[in-house]
């Protein structure tokens, strides 16, 4: 199917999607499991201060979602352990940054389940690879609903982490759900500012009106189908992309980041994803936070850097914001030696409690 152009642009844009549909399964960088003897394929090590089990709950839309819970290794005390949820970027999957940051946290003493969101990954939903605002946001609320009924977790010590895309829904899950005592996001994306409208707020009315007519035009063609039509197959590199479009292809299309089941690593949306984000501002209450606190991390020479500035001036107190010298946007996806893991112990060890 051919894409018309502004729509074309603008969902390659946003997603910042420029890959390979080469479906490489080599599993250099695989882990085994320490529950089960089944090997899967993550891209990074798991630690041997840690463990990891499969579990699967539910969200308020009866979506099964599936999640890693991370906890650490030989814990003998009876103090229940604080907690985190985890998800992101959007367009990833629980083996990759998510389980990253949950590996890490792990080792710092939390209880922290890192998830597949609904309609992608392991998680239920139907059709595959199809996003909204509302039921992202659900998810983060669902995996307190988890992490708030095991035994060995305290729930009033439950805090939430979002890493791009996930960052956004992370600040809105925690603005509605007054259970999340602390939010922390590293390379932040809200999804609904730049899906609708486009990086730096550059879509103008009239581009945005096309785009909505393309998109309402491609929902006739999947009532007619009776099937949603996906982007099609995301193409080598073939120069003159954008820096950050690189870079995301060096995450997701190489053994650094790839794994199959990643929407990023050489799969795609459905073309009408864009739908809900277009007039759904999800940050609309973040003051609501307050008097909760909220960490912003980003890189200095991010892309994204403006929206986690602009989403500290919006915030209310308290609030930190934190640069990481020279650090581009997927730096903070898993380079261990910029993510400032101690600071995101501290702050949580400090506010959850």
């Amino acid at each position: 199917m051919k894409r018309v152009s502004i729509l074309a642009v603008t969902i390659l844009m946003f997603l910042g999607q420029s890959c390979n549909q080469n479906r490489n399964t080599n599993n250099e960088n695989s882990t085994t499991m320490n529950d089960t003897a089944k090997t899967e394929q993550y891209t990074f090590e798991l630690s041997d201060k840690v463990t990891r089990q499969k579990v699967t709950f539910k969200n308020r839309y009866g979506i099964t979602l599936t999640g890693d819970l991370y906890l650490p290794a030989g814990h003998l005390g009876n103090e229940p352990f604080p907690a985190l949820a985890i998800s992101g970027p959007f367009g990833a999957v629980k083996e990759q940054s998510s389980g990253l940051y949950a590996n890490q946290m792990a080792e710092r003493g939390f209880a922290v389940l890192a998830f597949d969101p609904s309609y992608t990954g392991e998680s239920g939903g139907e059709p595959r690879n199809v996003a909204s605002p509302d039921i992202s946001t659900e998810d983060f609320s669902a995996a307190v609903d988890f992490l708030g009924i095991q035994k060995n977790i305290d729930r009033n010590k439950i805090g939430i982490i979002g890493i791009c895309g996930w960052a956004g829904f992370a600040l809105n899950a925690t603005a509605i759900d007054k259970r999340v005592k602390a939010v922390a996001t590293t390379s932040m994306y809200d999804m609904t500012r730049v899906m609708s409208k486009g990086y730096n707020d550059a879509t103008t009315l009239e581009q945005r009106t096309q785009i909505l007519e393309q998109l309402g035009e491609q929902r006739w063609k999947d009532a007619e189908n009776g099937t949603p039509a996906y982007q099609p197959p995301y193409n080598k590199l073939s120069g003159g992309e954008a820096q950050f479009q690189i870079e995301y292809h060096d995450y997701y299309m190489t053994p650094r980041g790839y794994h199959e089941r990643s929407v990023n690593s050489g799969n795609a949306w459905t073309i009408t994803t864009p739908i809900p984000f277009m007039n759904m501002p999800i940050l609309t209450y973040i003051k609501e936070i307050s008097p909760r606190p909220t960490l912003l991390i980003a890189g200095e020479n991010a892309h994204s850097r403006y929206f986690s500035e602009d989403t500290y001036k919006a915030a209310a107190e308290p609030k930190e914001l934190v640069i990481i010298p020279n650090a581009v946007h997927v730096d903070l996806y898993d380079k261990i030696d910029l993510i400032p893991f101690d600071k995101l112990e501290t702050f949580f060890k400090e506010n959850l409690k």
